[in-house]
């Protein structure tokens, strides 16, 4: 029996005001307007990650999420993906991501157009880890983004056992992950601010964090269990799953390591 694919959901809208990569003459020298245009190896990046999610054979319809998306569309690189559907987003990820699923009882895997190095066997390894639950996190242990990538610089996350970096994936099923979007969106500025994530959870899942009572599995499923979800943590075997285009040190770094898997 032929195993049923997922859907994925590829968030590639713009967040609000100026950004220092498209202003980037260097970076941008064809006057992308949007991030996920601009190139990286000579490809838009959103489309080095719609290549990924097409290759899985655990991925059915992609749907990109971005505020224009025809700009999107009338790239070749990306128009020629096949199975792929736009819709428009709003200004925010978690209440675009709820109008997105608001009427899906199906798993569906998130990600971003800045995560350029995504392969099928990343696609695989978090699917196979998040099948069971209702909302699943894709993370990198620290230690093993530095024995590869000691250059990279990354937000972590310290717990019990090991520090983690987010790695661009999730796992959404059903409606009943709508309250965490809902409070996703308060907290969404801070996305980068470890500590200021973990105590929007509550004061206890803050000292634990702080006292390291627990590890970082214990943390996603306690913060999953506040809103009566089963969440849980994928470890990520491969450090470049942590490795998105965020600055320029990260798009010189992802370019030095698409020649290598070219070479």
């Amino acid at each position: 029996m032929t195993e049923k694919r997922i859907s994925a959901l590829v968030l590639a809208g713009s967040r609000p005001g100026p950004d220092p990569l498209l202003q980037n003459p260097q970076l941008n020298p064809s006057g992308a307007s949007t991030k996920a245009l601009l190139p990286i190896a000579g490809v838009p990046m959103l489309a080095h990650v719609l290549r990924a999610l097409r290759a899985s054979p655990h991925i059915g319809s992609i749907t990109i999420l971005a505020q224009d998306t025809a700009s999107l569309a009338a790239d070749p690189s990306i128009s020629s993906v096949t199975d792929v559907i736009f819709a428009v987003s709003g200004q925010g990820i978690s209440t675009s991501l709820a109008a997105a699923l608001a009427d899906r009882d199906e798993p569906v895997l998130v990600t971003t157009a800045d995560h350029v190095l995504l392969t099928p066997q990343m696609v695989a390894e978090f699917v196979a880890g998040a099948a069971n639950s209702d909302v699943a996190v894709g993370m990198v242990e620290r230690k093993n983004l530095l024995a590869a990538y000691p250059e990279s610089r990354r937000t972590w996350l310290k717990f019990r056992a090991g520090w983690w970096s987010g790695a661009n994936l999730f796992w959404l099923h059903g409606p009943k992950v709508q309250p965490l979007l809902s409070f996703w969106s308060g907290i969404e500025r801070d996305r980068k601010k470890g500590r200021k994530i973990i105590a929007a959870f509550g004061p206890f899942l803050m000292i634990g964090a702080l006292l390291r009572l627990f590890t970082a599995q214990q943390g996603i499923k306690r913060a999953g269990a506040r809103f009566g979800v089963q969440a849980q943590l994928v470890p990520m075997s491969a450090p470049e799953a942590c490795i998105d285009a965020d600055k320029p040190d990260d798009i010189r770094l992802i370019e030095q390591i698409l020649a290598q898997r070219a070479g």
